[in-house]
């Protein structure tokens, strides 16, 4: 890490296309909010960065797809995304939008300054373009075959299966998302960033300059794309949604929302430091700065190729020191997908777990995909919150808060001589800090909250080794030492916590009473103090409030029961409709009979899953007929039912029973079986025809 005190941390601006879900934040939010908040308490000048992006042609589709305008769409997400960060405790310094002006004004003018240094390449080529919709086919109104994967739903800039970078024009059998046509090649004309005029620069600063730091993941990617030669890349789309492009001769067009994008994060600066009295150069021109990208894995062209090459074009901006991104989270053993529902969704979490943000904040963590995909299971988050917070962190600040109160009225004791174990335990304190530190300074957050979790765990074994509650009756001054002891070790949990679980970290701040006492420990104080709880300081009075609380069974199984129903209505969503039959004849269909009845009698057949019996007045008579719907009706909920029923069917023994015809049925939508029956009441023996 180097010896800066100034940094500019960016989190990928999210879409606003939808909401936020747990992949973006163990990809993105989480680890950036860990590193921001890190620093803070290291007593750095900080700008957490972030805002939504509202450009693109997602944003108009989903409008499409809604009814409704773009931007209500960008209103609507905006809205739901900015209040679900702040309610978990993401602690941006500036949360912004790329439809704010300072955005347009700022893109507008980067945009022009690279125009009128000559940096761009202006070159009239052929596009997809759908004639029927008479538009071109920016980025995702285009879907195709993967030219490098084979993936067949690849959209026309990015591959979502295997994560590469691409133009609508490599796709294989491409086709129209607007009305699924083959879409032609037409000439328009657009502006260029030469990749390739930046390539040795790419290869000396990221390959050659960042081969010691970078994460393996970000610099395989990064090499394989310079290996394979970089490419002119267009900045220009043609779009009626987006950033008019400044220049004459180009109305029509917008800027590529990959380059008005990451200029976001310039925008979102300059809007915080006008609001906080700031100069923003200092955050993006000064080489004091330290810059860095939190990303996922399918932004990393973008943030270490595109990025960089429009900063190093318009020659007075810093380039990001890391850029550590993480690959993809998974959800109960399937890719998280928005359009699939497929979701643990960030604000339907906070409305199920009333103040548990810190729960889900520690599973994300502790899980996090920083070299290779992992996954989020419910039993998982369960386990982690009753095995680890409750039964480790939670338990250990019960039991100390506990006994401080029953045997010293909320005092903290006077100690007494310490004992090899007392001083064995508070040197080990005194290392936490450093560790936890080298852990976050690598990115690697995981193995820093498991470090984290160690403290607790040295509190706790420290409480049990040395059984204060039994000692208490024969050495009442020994015990005095041990909870100054234990004290000192909750106190500095207070401060380690602040970066995982903030939310625990003030909870745990009020139980000390640490603002009572004018308490205010750092990072470094945990290192550099022989005490963080003076002897006399009183703690909160009473019983403690529990830091977490168990999460029982019957909460996980909801959240499975509702994973179930998503997966059943995307099964249902994706079943192909069974092709036409054979043609038959007018006089084949006159054959059938087919008459309304209704059922007046109905019980499951013994040993069977599926197999009702039911006795059905069809108006001719009353029938018994065998029906395969047990798993969708209870027989009880069956009787008075109007059927449709194949009166003529050829009758045949079913379990040893007579079956006089059959009853017409559906799939429902939720894949259960639904009758097939008149809209209002009618007359049994009424015919179909």
């Amino acid at each position: 890490m180097n010896s800066s005190k100034r940094y500019t941390i960016t989190a990928a601006l999210p879409y606003t296309n939808g909401p936020i879900h747990i992949g973006h934040l163990a990809g993105v939010y989480v680890p950036a909010d860990i590193y921001a908040r890190f620093l803070r308490l290291k007593g750095n000048d900080v700008a957490y960065i972030c805002g939504s992006d509202e450009h693109g042609v997602a944003i108009p589709m989903r409008a499409k797809k809604e009814g409704v305008t773009p931007q209500e769409i960008i209103d609507k997400y905006h809205a739901i995304i900015k209040q679900s960060f702040e309610d978990f405790g993401i602690s941006f310094d500036n949360y912004s939008r790329t439809s704010a002006q300072v955005h347009h004004d700022t893109a507008s003018d980067f945009f022009k300054k690279l125009y009128n240094d000559g940096e761009f390449i202006e070159e009239v080529s052929e596009q997809l373009y759908d004639a029927e919709a008479d538009q071109f086919l920016a980025d995702r109104f285009v879907i195709g075959t993967c030219p490098k994967c084979g993936f067949e739903e690849s959209y026309g800039d990015q591959c979502e299966n295997c994560g590469t970078s691409h133009n609508g024009t490599d796709l294989i059998n491409p086709k129209s998302a607007i009305t699924g046509n083959t879409p032609i090649l037409k000439q328009t004309k657009h502006w260029f960033l030469p990749l390739d005029k930046h390539e040795a620069f790419l290869r000396e600063w990221i390959l050659d300059g960042h081969k010691g730091d970078w994460k393996p993941n970000v610099l395989g990617q990064v090499k394989s794309w310079i290996d394979d030669g970089l490419r002119p890349r267009a900045v220009t789309r043609d779009l009626d949604w987006g950033i008019p492009v400044p220049v004459e001769g180009a109305e029509g067009k917008v800027l590529y929302v990959w380059f008005d994008a990451p200029i976001g994060y310039i925008s979102s600066t300059k809007e915080w430091a006008a609001r906080e009295g700031k100069n923003w150069e200092d955050y993006w021109k000064n080489e004091d700065t330290k810059l860095v990208h939190f990303i996922g894995k399918d932004n990393i062209v973008f943030h270490c190729i595109i990025f960089p090459s429009m900063l190093k074009a318009h020659g007075s901006y810093i380039l990001p020191e890391n850029v550590p991104a993480n690959e993809f989270l998974n959800l109960e053993g399937n890719k998280l997908s928005t359009s699939k529902n497929w979701a643990v969704w960030l604000h339907e979490y906070l409305e199920d777990f009333p103040g548990q943000q810190d729960v889900l904040r520690y599973t994300l963590t502790a899980n996090a995909p920083e070299n290779k995909d992992n996954d989020f299971t419910w039993k998982d988050f369960q386990a982690k919150n009753n095995n680890e917070l409750v039964a480790v962190f939670g338990n250990f600040i019960n039991r100390v808060a506990v006994l401080t109160n029953k045997y010293y009225d909320g005092v903290v004791p006077t100690p007494g001589d310490y004992t090899e174990l007392d001083e064995e335990v508070l040197e080990q304190l005194k290392q936490f800090p450093d560790s936890i530190q080298k852990s976050i300074e690598r990115y690697r957050f995981r193995e820093a909250s498991q470090e984290f979790m160690n403290v607790a765990r040295l509190g706790n074994k420290y409480l049990a080794d040395e059984e204060p509650w039994k000692l208490i009756k024969e050495d009442e001054e020994r015990v005095k030492t041990i909870m100054f002891v234990a004290l000192q070790i909750s106190a500095a949990l207070a401060v380690l916590a602040e970066p995982f679980l903030p939310f625990t970290s003030d909870k745990l701040k009020n139980i000390l009473n640490l603002s009572a006492g004018n308490i205010d420990n750092s990072w470094n104080d945990i290192i550099e103090k022989d005490v963080l709880l003076p002897e006399g300081h009183e703690i909160q009075k009473g019983k403690p409030e529990l830091l977490f609380s168990k999460i029982e069974d019957k909460t996980i199984e909801a959240q499975l029961a509702k994973l179930e129903a998503t997966k059943k209505a995307n099964e249902q969503a994706n079943k192909t409709v069974e092709p036409q039959k054979e043609t038959i004849d007018f006089d084949d269909f006159t054959k059938m009979d087919i008459r309304i009845g209704t059922i007046l009698e109905a019980e499951k057949i013994a040993k069977t899953k599926k197999l009702l019996k039911l006795k059905i007045d069809v108006g001719i008579d009353v029938r018994t007929i065998v029906s395969g719907i047990a798993e969708s009706f209870k027989p009880e909920d069956v009787i008075g039912q109007q059927v449709t029923v194949l009166c003529n069917l050829a009758p045949r023994k079913i379990r040893g029973i007579e079956s006089q015809g059959m009853i017409l049925m559906t799939d429902a939508t939720d894949g259960s079986l639904a009758f097939v029956e008149p809209q209002q009441k009618v007359q049994n023996g009424g015919q179909v025809c």
